[in-house]
């Protein structure tokens, strides 16, 4: 559905700067976008690309003049960004009702408005919200409950009793409530410790493809609202994310450690278990974190340090072949010294009395 510039300044607080009735059709990157898009920039150097493209409109937040296009001048570009593109590609709609292929266990509690896809299996007592939307085989345990507006792409397993808020987004193939890592040497045995507790993901979270978050052994594995997690992201037992935090691919958080609210974990971080992770928190990728980081830490490296101390080490570690070249010659020199020296002669032997 085409869209006006100034439509479209409107959904957005915006400015149009140029003709306000053009009609803009689609959102396409500079590169590719074709006469009707919309495009956008940033920063002066995509500006420069979007000015030369065939795009009809530009979303902008600088003042840059753009003679031969429209602009759409917005607080920031890339919020704006965001906020736009469902306007030009809509999510999918799913018709309200049960597929006949479906499995639901007597005793589950499905709101008429709720649509759950082919081969999907329901556990008995499980609870689904209004709108929310099970797409092909999506395994829900039982006694599972699911808040309003969720969305469960295709095989998606969640064992039973998990708690899942409202606005989630969970991809295909996670697992969340799976049993944690929990085992107790006996003898020559690790005999294996019951997990009997759940996994709780309040609202507006997205989990990527193929996470896994462990149930609690015992209480709960708790994501907190807003909270998005990539893909092949894996959660120990009782671990607990504060909210609004961002989880990178790769990221492996051990049992029981608490993350406070806006961290950052970049890719392959790893953390250890039992530690507490502060507010606002900023880990580089590929650090491993084996203490407590108080709030606001930007931390790096395994073992993972605060980001300055942690500079200034590979600052020094690009130094040393430098260093043990100017060692090497120094003793080579000190070698040359010691050999050029005149051997010490004897002392004179002593007179005896006249």
């Amino acid at each position: 559905m085409p869209y006006t510039a100034a439509e479209i300044a409107r959904y957005l607080g915006g400015q149009v700067i140029g003709n306000d009735t053009i009609p803009l059709a689609g959102f396409a990157p500079a590169h590719t976008a074709r006469p009707g898009d919309l495009t956008f920039a940033e920063n002066q150097t995509f500006f420069a690309l979007a000015e030369q493209s065939a795009a009809s409109a530009i979303l902008v937040a600088g003042d840059w003049p753009a003679p031969a296009k429209v602009l759409i001048r917005v607080p920031n570009a890339r919020i704006a960004f965001a906020k736009v593109l469902p306007l030009f590609f809509p999510p999918p709609a799913f018709t309200p009702g049960i597929h006949p292929t479906a499995l639901v266990a007597p005793g589950a509690e499905v709101d008429p408005s709720a649509h759950i896809g082919p081969y999907c299996i329901v556990g008995a007592g499980t609870k689904i919200g209004a709108r929310s939307v099970l797409e092909a085989l999506v395994h829900l345990g039982a006694a599972v409950q699911i808040g309003e507006d969720t969305r469960f792409y295709p095989r998606v397993t969640v064992y039973a009793r998990s708690r899942i808020g409202s606005r989630v987004i969970v991809h295909a193939g996670a697992v969340v409530g799976s049993d944690g890592y929990g085992y107790v040497q006996d003898g020559e045995a690790h005999r294996k410790i019951p997990q009997i507790g759940d996994v709780v993901i309040e609202d507006d979270v997205e989990i990527g493809a193929n996470v896994t978050i462990d149930r609690g052994a015992l209480g709960s594995t708790i994501i907190g609202k807003g909270t998005k997690i990539d893909n092949l992201v894996q959660l120990g037992h009782n671990v607990v994310v504060g909210q609004h935090s961002l989880l990178v691919a790769q990221v492996g958080i051990a049992g029981s450690t608490r993350l406070g609210n806006h961290v950052t974990l970049a890719g392959q971080v790893g953390l250890a278990g039992h530690i507490k992770i502060g507010d606002r928190v900023v880990v580089a990728a590929q650090s491993g974190v084996m203490h407590d980081i108080p709030d606001g830490g930007h931390w790096m490296g395994s073992p993972a340090r605060p980001d300055r101390q942690m500079k200034r080490q590979l600052i020094a570690w690009e130094q040393l072949p430098e260093l043990i070249r100017r060692i090497a010659a120094i003793e080579r020199r000190l070698e040359t010294v010691e050999e050029a020296r005149p051997a010490p002669q004897p002392a004179p032997a002593p007179h005896g009395p006249a």
